[in-house]
């Protein structure tokens, strides 16, 4: 193996997550950066998602996913950020040597004065389930019947039952009705749905699809090919109601039962994970675990709006431009900077960041959460120590829906070494 050549940034994954950070740490004046994509194309997943709803936060209008990936791509070239395709990255290292491979180049290394990771994530399989039933074809991930129809140009059954109500789920519902199949019904394990309301709205309600909550897949009928499902109401166990179940006929099943994050590669590099969102834990500039390795959008922490993903992907690249370039941590003052850990308090699962230290952030913070179920009537609160810092009122909220609060700086002085800042949920 050649020896290792070096960039100031290595972002790993091309998909709009990547793009941003690579956009952004090329603007905050890391000259060299590096983009590693193991697909064909860059853009990633927004590539197959043709249907529209992006940009409305980013670009001030509705584009389509491969518009809005379009966007990045051409800010991408415009800055001559040099890309690799059809490169499957094979290691991380925690002193950030990238190990990958390509047809091309064969397996070769790179140096890099900090990663951002941004690999995007995958979705829950059918063996994660433990359906009963025979293992016939016709039981397709959602992501993986939208890119049959989208890219390929196949129609993967036309008699369809949904298991999930997550956002790919929900649109590829609506996707097959316009293709000429026929959806039975989406159902929903939890009393609630996974994805966002308008989707809710726009591919289930518009249509006449029914939408059944607290139900699960209970059975798969089929030898060559699946003839039919049968769904059952669950308790508040989750576990099949007796008596409640209902069979349809049908010759596919798609799955839309949850993603996880593709880290891999950041197990690899000894980065610490979080249980909840099974992504890095993070500080205040994305950085994780490792120093000089940073991640943000899916790889983190799942989004539901991909215009979230690039202005988190902004911070990462602009954190690890500093990082490569001298800055950051490195380049703090002798006096160790004091971090405060965030703890999730009453319907709170997850925050991002996990800790921060109010000497090194900006002058403002976005912190983003997503609850564990829906409330109706309630106040997103944060405390600094025993300071109530935010007190916003919500009519709804919902695990579907991210939340995001701004935290400001001056806001977090006076806090003590060990003091921890809090978010929950109360009553108004």
């Amino acid at each position: 193996m050649a020896s290792a050549e070096r960039h100031d940034v290595v972002v790993i994954g091309g998909g709009s997550a990547g793009l941003a950070a690579a956009i952004a740490a090329h603007d905050a004046g890391a000259g060299d950066v590096l983009v590693l994509e193991r697909e064909r194309q860059l853009g990633g997943i927004l590539n197959q998602c043709i249907h529209n709803g992006f940009g409305l936060h980013t670009f001030k209008e509705e584009l389509t996913g491969p518009e809005y990936a379009a966007r990045y791509v051409a800010q991408a070239a415009e800055r001559k950020i040099t890309h690799l395709l059809r490169t499957t990255v094979l290691d991380v290292s925690a002193d950030r040597v990238v190990t990958a491979v390509n047809a091309e180049r064969g397996v070769f290394r790179i140096e890099a004065g900090a990663v951002v990771l941004a690999m995007g994530c995958r979705e829950r399989p059918r063996g994660a389930l433990g359906i009963a039933g025979t293992r016939p074809a016709g039981v397709y991930t959602a992501g993986c019947a939208q890119r049959l129809v989208n890219i390929d140009g196949y129609l993967p059954g036309r008699e369809v039952v949904v298991l999930g109500s997550g956002d790919i789920g929900l649109i590829m519902a609506r996707r097959l009705t316009l293709e000429g199949a026929h959806v039975a019904c989406v159902a929903e394990l939890m009393p609630y749905s996974g994805g966002l309301k308008r989707n809710i709205v726009q591919c289930l309600d518009d249509f006449g699809i029914p939408l059944y909550l607290s139900h699960t897949v209970v059975g798969v009928e089929g030898r060559g090919r699946v003839e039919a499902v049968t769904i059952a109401r669950v308790d508040e166990t989750l576990r099949p109601i007796p008596g409640t179940e209902r069979r349809y006929e049908c010759d596919t099943l798609l799955l839309s039962v949850g993603l996880l994050p593709e880290n891999e590669l950041s197990r690899q590099a000894g980065v610490e994970l979080s249980p909840v969102t099974r992504g890095p834990v993070v500080d205040e500039s994305l950085q994780t675990s490792v120093p000089g390795i940073f991640a943000c959008g899916n790889v983190l922490h799942v989004h539901d709006l991909v215009d979230y993903v690039s202005e988190e992907a902004a911070v990462a690249g602009r954190s690890a431009a500093a990082w490569a370039l001298g800055g950051g941590r490195a380049a703090a003052s002798d006096a160790m900077p004091t971090e405060h850990e965030l703890v999730c308090g009453e319907g709170v699962r997850y925050t991002v960041p996990a800790h921060l230290s109010p000497q090194r952030m900006g002058e403002r913070l976005t912190l983003r959460f997503r609850v564990s179920g829906v409330y109706q009537d309630c106040h997103l609160s944060v405390y600094a120590g025993e300071r109530r810092i935010v007190h916003r009122r919500k009519q709804v909220v919902a695990p579907g829906e991210m939340q995001e609060v701004v935290l400001r700086r001056d806001q977090l002085q006076g806090l003590h070494g060990g003091e921890k800042i809090r978010v929950l949920l109360e009553e108004a």
